[in-house]
């Protein structure tokens, strides 16, 4: 059996106290942002979807993704 590695996003200098809120936010934005600059066949936006994934609950995700087909998302992207 294939043994499974477990990662998160690494640390970020920007994020320093152990709430992640604005840390997975912030990985959110930079995502769609990265997908919005190189277009969504690049693979040099899946480092961005992996940090988010990992920080951001479901939920919340969720969320960010039904005010974006809405044109009601709160951040800039």
């Amino acid at each position: 059996m294939a043994e499974i590695e477990l990662k998160t996003a690494p640390a970020d200098f920007r994020f320093p106290t152990t709430n992640q809120s604005r840390h997975c936010f912030t990985r959110y934005i930079e995502f769609h942002r990265c997908l919005a600059a190189k277009g969504e066949e690049s693979g040099e936006c899946n480092k961005f979807a992996q940090y988010y994934r990992a920080l951001c609950p479901g939920e919340w995700v969720e969320r960010w993704n039904e005010q974006r087909e809405n044109g009601t998302f709160p951040g800039p992207l």
